[in-house]
């Protein structure tokens, strides 16, 4: 499939500049892109590679100046790595609209809904009762247990496992390997020094939107839901616990882990291998950076806190610096005792 770059142009609202019957069939990296392929540049780092590049066409930022002639179609926009971005999914959506039908082998009950253009990979396996609505994609080895929803056009990748009771939005990507409502970790200390199992018998809710990396683990509620919002943006390699929230277009990245019935509000950046301890609250708009351990609650919005326990980032900063001085500080003291002494040994 072949676009001109006047199309190109309409789809992201760009303006071009060259060649606007200039054809591409696919995408490449700026460096190494060769001709009919489309590419762009965003970052200021590989400006060297605009000269260079064999691409046929080139998306670019409308403030970008150019310091020597440019062989290849230009088509400048508002925000390049975000048309560059519209333009991947356009691509990918038009590759995923072509699957449809049901391979076989695969165990469909007798029970469940299947929309239309729906496509169901080989040795999949759909539940009782269970729902796959228009334009959902199942690829080979999902486990979509009974009474779960999959939402319009989502996508449930390769090994990906759908408890029970579980619902999924409408346009949804959930990568390989992950699994969605698997018990949550509750367990009742005994007496005798045991642990009673406390059965779990929510399900998890993931709303509108939301994208969801591979092996990724959300436990269902103990009684309720675990709910991941519209919007949300999970990495690979996450653990969310039981009765957990995760606020509308909240971000995740990998290895973090976030402790049963913790509430991350709307718009939360948490950054890779952070540990959220249970039962708080994290206020919209908050930062956490990587590798920080959150022990109580977040409850200004907008706060950037960093650390292992996790504290004010701007105060962290500056302990940070106050420590790196801390030779020089000693030094200094020590300089002090020094002229101290002499001043009392002069005294007596």
């Amino acid at each position: 499939m072949q676009f001109s770059a006047a199309q190109i142009a309409l789809m992201i609202d760009g303006r071009v500049e060259g060649n606007g019957h200039a054809m591409v069939a696919s995408f490449g990296k700026i460096e190494d892109a060769v001709s009919g392929q489309l590419t762009f540049l965003a970052n200021p780092k590989y400006e060297e590679h605009l000269y260079s590049t064999r691409a046929s066409i080139i998306i670019i930022n409308e403030a970008q100046e150019l310091k020597y002639p440019v062989p290849a179609t230009l088509i400048r926009v508002s925000d390049a790595y975000t048309a560059f971005a519209t333009l991947l999914d356009k691509y990918q959506q038009i590759q995923t609209q072509q699957l449809s039908g049901i391979q076989q082998p695969a165990y469909i009950h007798a029970t469940s809904k299947i929309g239309e253009s729906v496509f169901i990979g080989a040795f999949s396996y759909i539940g009782e009762n269970a729902v796959i609505a228009d334009g959902a994609k199942i690829f080979p080895y999902a486990y979509i247990g009974d009474n779960a929803i999959v939402g319009e056009n989502s996508i449930i990748h390769p090994g990906v496992k759908i408890y029970h009771d579980c619902v999924v939005g409408k346009n949804v990507v959930i990568h390989a390997g992950t699994i969605i409502g698997g018990d949550g970790f509750g367990f009742a200390p005994q007496a005798d020094g045991t642990f009673k199992k406390v059965p779990q018998i929510g399900n998890v809710i993931i709303e509108d939107d939301v994208e969801i990396g591979s092996n990724t683990t959300i436990d269902r509620g103990t009684m309720g839901s675990t709910l991941i919002k519209s919007g949300a943006k999970l990495d690979n390699l996450l653990q969310i616990a039981h009765n957990v929230e995760i606020g509308n277009n909240s971000i995740i990245a990998a290895q973090a882990g976030i402790s049963g019935s913790t509430k991350v509000g709307n718009n939360v950046m948490i950054g890779g291998q952070v540990g959220i301890v249970g039962h708080l609250t994290i206020a919209d708009g908050s930062k956490i950076n990587a590798q920080s351990g959150v022990s109580k609650s977040i409850k200004i919005p907008n706060t950037a806190v960093t650390g292992s326990p996790a504290f004010d980032y701007t105060a962290a900063l500056r302990s940070q610096a106050l420590a790196r001085k801390l030779p020089d500080l000693e030094k200094r003291i020590k300089e002090l005792e020094e002229i101290i002494k002499e001043m009392k040994d002069k005294v007596s």
